[in-house]
């Protein structure tokens, strides 16, 4: 066992360099197969839009929203900056036009419309989003915007905060309880057809450079401040099986994107043979009851410290970790 620990204390030093935490997890049981500082907080950047699209989500849900709600573009909503699709006072797009261009585009401008729409201000949408964390046991999130941009101050203890775990579990919820992937999976799509002069129609790429390239890949969210580093939440799906990858706080995109693809590959080789075929809901029917799946028991468990009391006392139960990386700090003699 003691060569198993040198070997990850090694393959974390090099990790490290490339993200400040990452996790990977089986998206049917809920099982951890990686994880490397899972419950280190730093901000999310444009991933808090996953959660933005959670709530709303809620509210269609509800029918408080529908897809086709008008929503009329606001002097404020026009000025949040950022990325954007440009939207301008006066102009009107449906609930599900702005849904396509904050996920695929990952418009901040977008993303304040439609909080402000869902809520009456962004300010009410925010208690409903650390409402939905809270609902969800995302016990290290905090969220202050609807869009993940770094507060006017630039200190990031006043930004969006969270957890690479916390983001698996919320990842996890979108990806068996709404239909996110029709959204954060689409490679290229027109905003504004229509709806605006031919010079204003804004041809929107995915930031998730992985779509269409790695097997399986299918959606979820990209993230990027300087404050927050390069983020991303994906999810792959391969012959019934599906896994959630997410890493947070690297240096550049390529890197980021090297190691999500690293760590997709390692979660489809750590997943137990029994287990049972991911289910992604579609709406389009309600998913049929679950049993609980069997414990994984084939996969060698690396023994790791446990936590202390305090933190086990305020921590929700975990799923098992089937492999985890023992950081140098951590090691025994």
């Amino acid at each position: 066992m003691a060569g198993v620990a040198l070997a990850g204390a090694a393959f974390a030093k090099e990790a490290r360099s490339a993200y400040l935490g990452a996790i990977v997890e089986d998206s049917d049981s809920g099982t951890i197969l990686f994880e490397d500082n899972p419950d280190g907080v730093s901000p999310p950047a444009s991933m808090t839009k996953l959660m933005t699209f959670a709530v709303i989500h809620d509210k269609l849900q509800d029918g408080s929203l529908k897809l086709d709600t008008p929503v009329t573009v606001t002097a404020a909503d026009s000025k949040i900056g950022g990325t954007q699709v440009w939207l301008k006072e006066g102009e009107v797009f449906s609930v599900e036009e702005l849904l396509y261009a904050m996920m695929i585009q990952s418009g901040n401008d977008a993303a304040h419309a439609l909080a402000r729409t869902a809520a009456g201000t962004p300010e009410a949408f925010v208690e409903l989003m650390n409402a939905k964390a809270r609902a969800l046991g995302m016990a290290h999130s905090t969220f202050r915007s609807p869009h993940g941009l770094p507060p006017a101050n630039r200190h990031i203890a006043d930004g969006d905060l969270t957890t690479p775990r916390d983001y698996v579990v919320l990842s996890r919820h979108l990806l068996r309880e709404t239909d996110v992937t029709k959204y954060s999976g689409v490679r290229e799509r027109d905003f504004g057809i229509g709806q605006r002069t031919p010079d204003r129609v804004i041809k929107m790429v995915n930031h998730n450079h992985l779509l269409g390239k790695v097997a399986g890949v299918d959606g979820l969210k990209t993230g990027f401040t300087n404050g927050a580093g390069y983020c991303l939440a994906a999810t792959a799906e391969r012959n019934g099986r599906r896994v959630i990858v997410v890493v947070m706080g690297s240096p550049d995109s390529k890197t980021r994107d090297f190691k999500v693809m690293e760590l997709i590959e390692r979660g489809f080789a750590a997943l137990p043979a029994s287990a049972a075929p991911a289910v992604v809901k579609t709406g389009a029917a309600p998913a049929a009851p679950r049993t609980a799946p069997a414990a994984a028991t084939t996969v060698p468990v690396v023994k790791t410290d446990s936590a202390p009391a305090a933190q086990q006392a305020s921590t929700p139960k975990e799923p098992a970790v089937i492999f985890r990386v023992i950081p140098p700090s951590e090691k025994k003699p």
